[in-house]
């Protein structure tokens, strides 16, 4: 799963590196994100703007909003069939920038964090999936949540989940504004190679959200490894 993650990047690069038409309200570098805080998206009804949702998807029947909670990610393999999310993988698809995520790594009884990145490219996607939610004073409340599949040969030793994390080449094929097949989905699902990811421990103080700042991605040095081992 992806419980955290990061986007460091200036405005002007991310509407570069996704050819937008606005950033308004990017006040970015954020060194870790976390559930119930507003994430920036690219969705499919608005591709051309960076938008922000709450991160954790309320599907649009829920009774109360606090299910998103336990809505962060979805599973590439039952998402379009699963009742929480197969309307929105239908109909409401979007990107999520990122530059990073962090997962956490069982070494006994303790977890130890673990910063991931792209090999190749300073900015990426995830794959996300996003939903309008009518709250009681008639308001629209907009969730996301990300993606993730089988954990590749690079990962697995952190966690038996990764995130998915999209081509350049199929961002418009992701955000199209009507239902995919199951030929065009599929193969967008598979997530990166080993050989695209790499990773490096970071500190522990990236557990607290409101910790937020670069500290949250250096690597530890070896006498702090071998300390947190």
């Amino acid at each position: 799963m992806c419980g955290r993650y990061t986007l460091t990047a200036d405005a002007e690069s991310i509407q570069l590196a996704f050819n937008l038409d606005s950033v308004d309200g990017w006040l970015g570098p954020r060194f870790n994100i976390a559930p119930s805080q507003q994430a920036p998206v690219i969705s499919n009804r608005d591709p051309g703007k960076l938008s922000f949702m709450k991160w954790g998807l309320t599907p649009s029947w829920a009774k109360d909003p606090k299910i998103g909670y336990r809505m962060i990610n979805a599973r590439s393999e039952t998402a379009a069939e699963k009742p929480s999310f197969r309307t929105a993988f239908k109909r409401r698809r979007c990107l999520i920038p990122a530059d990073g995520y962090f997962e956490w790594a069982k070494q006994g009884k303790k977890k130890t964090p673990m910063y991931i990145t792209h090999a190749a490219r300073d900015l990426f996607a995830f794959a996300g999936l996003w939903e309008s939610w009518k709250q009681p004073d008639e308001s629209w409340l907009n969730t996301c949540a990300i993606l993730t599949t089988r954990a590749n040969e690079k990962i697995e030793p952190i966690h038996h989940r990764m995130t998915v994390i999209l081509e350049p080449q199929d961002y418009e094929l992701w955000l199209a504004p009507r239902e995919l097949s199951p030929d065009e989905w599929q193969p967008l699902m598979m997530g990166p190679t080993p050989d695209q990811l790499q990773y490096h421990e970071v500190s522990t103080q990236v557990n607290k959200p409101v910790n937020d700042n670069p500290t949250m991605i250096m690597p530890l040095d070896a006498s702090q490894q071998q300390h947190l081992l």
